[in-house]
């Protein structure tokens, strides 16, 4: 399906979106169903030509952009480009951590560098993130942050440094909805499966040749997501149908969390 075709087209009028990580991939498709949905929206990742290709489609659409290089890691970088965006915009309503990154390989096998690298993105990146625009959401009366995480509840075999970093930013989703819901911010988390996006072409040819045609096998849906799967459900939390909703990961997997392999042992 196309952006917008199941939700009322100015849902989110008027809001301003943020979403990391949104120049390709999952991130992109994320704020291409909001700016179809009326949401104004900005755009942070590392590789700017991405962001710049992104920002020019997003346009095309009609739509108001903010693009600007961005580094999740670094607190610093992170406080200014935040401040740049409400410069823009005014203000932000939805958060959207979908910024990451991870390699397969076995445990034994992660080096320190590695390892550090991948928590320093997934987990500290997120906290950062949230913690800026948490600030800021608090002193304007409230939002929402919705967190990218992954399919990692059984475990995550040749995964072990994103699973023990998504793991971490579940816990955070949950703590920070509690401490948060005073300020009337709403915190949640999405959990994608398996999903086909352009995420799969940074894999090996033998990791994604496996991925699109024995993975499938293990999801009780039988089938990969799309990236376009991903986008609704953010979408809906970001939406009033997700008013009375924080604290809470809503999977997006096929029925994965509950049986299937994710990589072979």
């Amino acid at each position: 399906m196309s952006p917008s075709t199941i939700f009322r087209a100015d849902l989110l009028a008027d809001k301003v979106v943020v979403v990391t990580g949104g120049g390709s991939g999952i991130g992109l498709a994320i704020a291409r169903e909001c700016a179809a949905l009326g949401a104004k929206v900005a755009l942070g990742a590392r590789k700017t030509e991405r962001l710049a290709e992104a920002a020019t489609g997003l346009e095309g659409m009609g739509a108001e952009v903010f693009q600007q290089k961005l580094d999740i890691r670094d607190q610093p970088t992170v406080e200014a480009w935040v401040d740049a965006v409400i410069e823009r915009f005014g203000r932000i309503d939805v958060l959207v951590n979908n910024a990451g990154g991870q390699f397969p390989s076995p445990a034994m096998a992660i080096r320190p560098k590695g390892w550090r690298a991948v928590i320093d993105t997934n987990l500290n990146g997120t906290w950062y993130m949230s913690q800026a625009v948490g600030q800021r959401m608090a002193k304007a009366g409230g939002g929402r942050i919705i967190n990218i995480v992954a399919n990692m509840w059984r475990g995550f075999p040749g995964m072990a440094h994103t699973g023990a970093a998504r793991a971490g930013v579940v816990n955070l989703t949950k703590t920070l909805a509690l401490e948060w819901a005073k300020e009337n911010i709403l915190v949640n988390a999405v959990a994608p499966g398996v999903i086909r996006s352009s995420g799969l072409d940074t894999y090996p040819d033998y990791v994604r040749e496996s991925i699109e045609t024995e993975v499938p096998k293990h999801i009780p849906l039988k089938k990969l997501g799309s990236e376009a799967d991903v986008a609704w459900a953010v979408v809906y939390l970001a939406s009033p149908a997700g008013d009375y909703i924080t604290g809470e990961t809503i999977c997006v997997d096929g029925g994965q969390a509950h049986w299937g392999m994710v990589f072979p042992i």
